[in-house]
């Protein structure tokens, strides 16, 4: 496939430079980008797919799934598809689609809508934190008086859970009002919404996707590593001067990641990487790994969510670390014994640890154990992560805290109440 046109700048692809709010306007993203390519049909759908393939983009909502793979299951369905842009962000301490979606709409309405002519959809549901809500209906309703589209956009609020983004139960909530995960049969490629196959989507890769069919593989590939090509949305909070959203080629150190965000506000003990279902590594070690998959492989760790949280010296790791298990354990679906049971027993041992009240670190190795791979979805298994790496990272905390000697009570991850964000 030809590129459409000349790619008008370097980074930030996706965020319009120097702006300091407000979302792009359909003129202001036309000029910026030009037209998406018209005329669908068998061939031009293949090519485009053929192109998405050699870029090597892959998604960027957390399970890092080749997205030409799904573009071509959803593809050779039988029946006529379904494409969802996946704009939950059920992540409290993320922050990279809401800012994507409230500065470049025009950008990912126009991967949903390229996203349904490469499967031979004529549908694309939006899903949306419910702060853009009013953004990206203005910029449908801009492309509906403009005639931009072939393919009919609808946009729905998304669910407040953290369970919520996971791609089954974006379906589910589409269609019944229940965020419920499930990793049975069938999957969706071959049944989902309305029961007809369906590609799930995060709005960032979306967005990818775009500038790709635009600009074609081998400019996505001139930012990234060789194996995880292109740049990605990064989320930085914590100990760090400007905590924010920003744009980064892939395998860009931790370290300059961090100095985008101005640099740490104070020393560091620990980083989490990837989100709450992340990994906590130490800070020296983490900062100077690429921060890839590949790259934090070694670490235990991947990249996730697309999010560095900044842990500083005189913050508790076990007491984080705590508040987010339990927040987690409120959260699941409640499918399953591991969720059901396992989960807040797990919150009620870390927490004892946490306060300095005794109990038997082997005990809960032995119920992150009996829990991760157990359940009925990927939850479970998240949050076992989360806690085995916060018991590595902050094993030599423990006696401390045994004897009342811990004092960093600092809040540092955002831990949501009353189930809103």
């Amino acid at each position: 496939m030809t590129p459409t046109a000349p790619w008008p700048g370097t980074l930030p692809r996706l965020l319009p430079a120097g702006r300091v709010a407000g979302p792009v306007s359909l003129a202001e993203h036309t000029a910026r980008y030009g037209r998406p390519p018209s005329g669908p049909g068998p061939r031009r759908r293949e090519a485009m797919i053929a192109e998405v393939d050699r870029a090597g983009l892959t998604g960027r909502g957390g399970a890092g799934f080749p997205t030409a793979r799904k573009l071509a299951a959803v593809a050779a369905a039988r029946y006529a598809p379904v494409v969802v842009a996946n704009g939950t962000e059920g992540e409290p301490a993320s922050a990279k689609d809401q800012v994507l979606m409230a500065r470049s709409p025009q950008l990912v309405l126009d991967g949903a809508v390229l996203a349904a002519e490469m499967v031979g959809a004529g549908e694309a549901v939006v899903v949306v934190h419910r702060r853009v809500r009013e953004i990206v209906d203005e910029a449908v309703a801009e492309r509906v008086r403009a005639r931009a589209d072939r393919v009919r956009l609808e946009v729905c609020t998304a669910a407040d859970r953290f369970v919520a983004g996971e791609a089954s139960a974006v379906v589910h909530w589409i269609e019944r009002g229940v965020p419920a995960p499930t990793a049975t049969p069938p999957r969706l490629a071959q049944r989902g919404l309305h029961r007809a196959p369906t590609l799930v989507q995060n709005v960032e890769t979306l967005a990818h996707l775009a500038l790709i069919v635009r600009y074609g593989a081998g400019w996505f590939r001139s930012a990234g590593t060789a194996a995880e090509p292109g740049s990605m949305l990064v989320t930085v909070l914590g100990a760090v001067r400007e905590p924010g959203v920003f744009e980064v080629p892939i395998g860009t150190p931790v370290g300059r990641v961090l100095d985008r965000a101005g640099g740490a506000s104070a020393p560091l003990q620990a980083l989490l990487l990837g989100g709450y279902f992340g990994t906590w590594v130490d800070a020296a070690e983490g900062a100077g790994r690429p921060f890839s998959s590949a790259g934090l492989a070694d670490l235990g760790a991947g990249t996730g969510a697309g999010l560095i949280a900044a842990l500083p010296a005189g913050a508790c790791g076990l007491g984080e670390t705590a508040r987010v298990v339990r927040y987690l354990a409120g959260e699941s679906a409640g499918q399953c014994g591991p969720c059901r049971f396992g989960l807040p027993a797990i919150a009620g041992q870390v927490e004892r640890l946490a306060d300095g009240r005794g109990t038997d670190p082997g005990l809960l190795q032995r119920w992150l154990g009996q829990v991760d791979r157990r359940g009925g979805c990927a939850h479970p298994d998240g949050t076992v992560r989360l806690v085995r790496s916060a018991l590595r990272t902050f094993g030599a905390e423990l006696s401390r805290h045994a004897d009342g000697r811990c004092c960093g009570r600092a809040s540092v991850l955002p831990v949501p109440s009353g189930g809103s964000r």
